[in-house]
């Protein structure tokens, strides 16, 4: 029963620097987005100070499907950035965390793909957190969207 114990503290204390290394967002400095953008229908900049400017969009024709592959678009302009990831958080719980990083095409321009891999059965907040890993320290902003059920 100790030996029981024992690996159940030691899973959670794991567990517990795990989740604070790779996911705390105290690191970042935040930008705020423009409530009003709608991601999936066009690119939506925010200005990151001193003539920097972050672009993202999540590039799919129609609703944003749960359980589908959703390509993720990240401009930069002004800073350069050796990483960018994008965290989908489900706005219910703001616990449920998948991370994509995305690929370097050429300087600024960050590619890749994302997916909500959770069923929903009605229309369910989502939000995208960008963060550019740069040489200042990480930035970045948040942009939300809803996922509906996969048709």
């Amino acid at each position: 029963m100790l030996i029981l114990v024992t690996g159940l503290a030691l899973a959670m204390s794991t567990w517990y620097v795990f989740f604070h290394q790779y996911h705390d967002k105290s690191h970042v400095t935040w930008f705020p987005s423009a409530a009003s953008c709608d991601v999936h229908a066009h690119p939506c900049s925010v200005a990151l100070g001193s003539g920097r400017q972050l672009t993202f969009h999540i590039d799919v024709n129609g609703p944003i499907e749960a359980l589908a592959s959703l390509p993720l678009k990240v401009d930069i302009q002004g800073i350069p950035a050796h990483q960018v990831n994008v965290d989908l958080v489900d706005r219910y719980r703001d616990s449920r965390i998948e991370r994509f990083v995305l690929d370097a095409i050429t300087p600024g321009r960050f590619r890749g793909y994302g997916q909500v891999d959770k069923e929903v059965q009605t229309a369910t907040p989502w939000r995208a957190r960008v963060i550019l890993e740069t040489p200042e320290g990480d930035m970045g902003s948040w942009f939300d969207f809803e996922v509906v059920k996969k048709s």
